[in-house]
């Protein structure tokens, strides 16, 4: 593709020969004379000025290059869709294999690819062109929209219900039974039936191995447009808005309430009966069992507000030489007053 087609194509100004010819898309260290490459983060800025790439795209403010540059607002984005112009995902062809097991009461929507060793259950509805990999299952009563995508060995329970564009990577588990027990007077665990499904609006992703568990009564909500990474675990009753992200290995306990356009990052946490409000940012690592209000960044374990923990751990990684300081101190400090001391104790007050 000639470098002022894929302008044309991404919406961006181009900045140099548009005949130059392009076969691909890599990061801006591995690129090569024929290939592009983007700066999203400043502190990559100066490798766009070493890049062997055959065009950088940029944010339309960014320094000239002796580099051919592809300006846009979101060159992330153009990334992603350059991307896209390059690299083509496997296609499956619509048909059902024949070691597949379909409930003769399922309805599947035409188009539909299923593979081999697929299983769908009674009463299963799904929509229009569909894939099913390899082993996937679709318990009884589960309910999906058009254009569903399950990796091999997603499994999604009885009466969960999907909309439109959902994609499950590998391993994912939709409606398991929540984490629900109480001890009887035995002093035994009784488990407590888990009777209410999970229900996913369009455009969400999960991701390899999450697991998303189903309700002791109501059910488990995730809005339109959230995305799910590797390893996240999302306890029974809980409600996700739209548009959030749940990074990897984040844990939402049961009756949790995430707002919209939220961000947990990696290793983060939510206590069960928590609200985090809109555009809530949890850090790396980071952990809360109360409730916090729309917009707050927050910061460590136990969280708390994102500026006051960043001045609290440059302290931290003082404190060794703070203590030493404080040690010399009340050794001057104990030099002073014990003279006093002794004078007091002979009846002299000086």
């Amino acid at each position: 593709m000639k470098l002022g087609e894929l302008a044309s194509r991404l919406g961006a100004e181009l900045r140099g020969d548009p005949e130059l010819e392009v076969t691909g898309v890599k990061g801006i260290e591995d690129a090569g004379p024929t290939e592009i490459t983007f700066v999203a983060n400043p502190r990559y800025g100066g490798l766009a000025r070493t890049t062997l790439a055959a065009a950088v795209l940029v944010e339309p403010e960014f320094q000239e290059l002796a580099t051919a540059t592809l300006r846009i607002k979101n060159p992330y984005l153009a990334f992603s869709r350059a991307l896209s112009l390059f690299y083509q995902p496997p296609v499956y062809t619509p048909g059902i294999h024949p070691t597949a097991v379909i409930d003769p009461t399922a309805e599947i929507g035409e188009g539909a690819h299923i593979g081999a060793y697929v299983v769908v259950g009674a009463q299963v509805k799904i929509g229009p062109h569909a894939t099913l990999l390899p082993h996937v299952v679709l318990y009884p009563g589960v309910q999906i929209g058009s254009h569903f995508f399950a990796h091999a060995h997603a499994v999604v329970r009885e009466n969960c219900i999907l909309g439109d564009y959902v994609t499950l990577e590998n391993g994912v588990i939709i409606g398991a039974d929540g984490f629900g027990f109480a001890k009887n007077e035995n002093g035994h665990w009784e488990k407590i039936p888990q009777s209410g499904p999970v229900r996913i609006g369009s455009r969400v992703d999960v991701q390899a191995n999450a697991c998303i568990d189903r309700a002791t009564v109501g059910a488990t909500e995730i809005g339109d447009g959230t995305k799910v990474d590797n390893l996240v675990q999302i306890g029974h009753g809980s409600r996700v808005g739209e548009n959030t992200l749940l990074c990897g290995q984040v844990g939402v306990a049961g009756s949790s309430v995430i707002g919209n356009n939220v961000i947990l990052a990696g290793q983060s946490a939510v206590a069960g009966h928590c609200s985090l409000g809109d555009g809530v940012i949890l850090t790396a690592q980071s952990a809360v069992s109360h409730d916090v209000p729309a917009g707050k960044m927050i910061s460590g374990s136990p969280g708390f507000d994102n500026r006051l923990w960043l001045r609290a751990v440059t302290v931290f990684q003082r404190l060794p030489e703070l203590l030493k300081r404080l040690d010399r101190v009340e050794k001057q400090v104990a030099a002073h007053v014990a003279p006093h001391a002794s004078a007091h104790e002979d009846g002299n007050p000086e």
